[in-house]
C-alpha cells in the first residue's frame, strides 16, 4: 500500500515536471514567434516604404533638376536596403534612408511649385506615415526580443533554452550616426 502511494506520488512528481517543462517550452515558442511576427511586420511597412520611394523622387525630378545628388542619394539609400542582409545591416540602411529623405524634405522648401503638387504632398503624407507605423513596430519587435531575452536566462527557463540551443536576439538599434546630436545653425 505505502509502495502504491509513493509510486503514485514519483509518476505525480514526474509528469508535473514534464508538464512544467512543457508549459515553459510553449512559453519560449510563443515568444520567439512573437518577435518573428514582429520583424514581418516591420518588414512589410520597410517594403510599403521602399515601394513608395520611386514614386517620390519620380514627381521630384521634374522640379528639382539641379538637386540630382539628392535623388540619387535617396534612390542609392532604398538599394542598399534592399540589399541589405542581417539585423545590423538593414538597422544602418534604414537609417540611411530616413537621413536621404529627410534630406530631400528638407530641399524641397526650396520648390514652392513642389511643395504644393498635390502628388508629392500625398506621397510625403504617406512615407512619413509609414515612417511613424515603422517606428511603432521597432519598438514592439524590441519588446519581444527584451521579454524573450530574459525569460531564456531565467531560472528555470535557461535550463529548457540551454537545452534546446536558444540563443538571445538582436535587439533593432540605432545607428551610430542617428545618436549624433543635430547641428542647428540660425541664419
Amino acid at each position: 500500500m505505502i509502495l502504491t502511494i509513493l509510486l503514485v506520488i514519483l509518476v505525480l512528481a514526474v509528469l508535473g515536471g514534464i508538464l512544467y517543462a512543457v508549459g515553459i517550452y510553449n512559453g519560449l515558442v510563443t515568444l520567439q514567434e512573437n518577435i518573428s511576427q514582429a520583424w514581418s511586420n516591420i518588414d512589410v511597412l520597410l517594403k510599403q516604404r521602399h515601394d513608395e520611394i520611386p514614386k517620390l523622387v519620380k514627381v521630384c525630378e521634374g522640379y528639382m533638376k539641379h538637386e540630382r545628388q539628392t535623388l540619387q542619394e535617396v534612390i542609392a539609400a532604398r538599394q542598399g536596403a534592399l540589399k541589405a542582409k542581417g539585423m545590423g545591416a538593414m538597422a544602418s540602411a534604414e537609417a540611411v534612408i530616413q537621413r536621404a529623405l529627410g534630406g530631400l524634405f528638407a530641399l524641397v522648401e526650396n520648390y514652392p511649385e513642389l511643395k504644393a503638387n498635390q502628388n508629392f504632398l500625398g506621397l510625403q503624407r504617406r512615407v512619413t506615415a509609414i515612417e511613424e507605423q515603422i517606428a511603432d513596430r521597432r519598438e514592439f519587435y524590441n519588446a519581444s526580443v527584451n521579454n524573450y531575452n530574459i525569460r531564456i536566462r531565467q531560472i528555470p527557463d535557461i535550463f529548457v533554452a540551454r537545452f534546446l540551443n536558444y540563443e538571445e536576439r538582436e535587439l533593432f538599434k540605432a545607428a551610430e550616426a542617428d545618436r549624433k546630436d543635430v547641428d542647428i545653425e540660425f541664419k
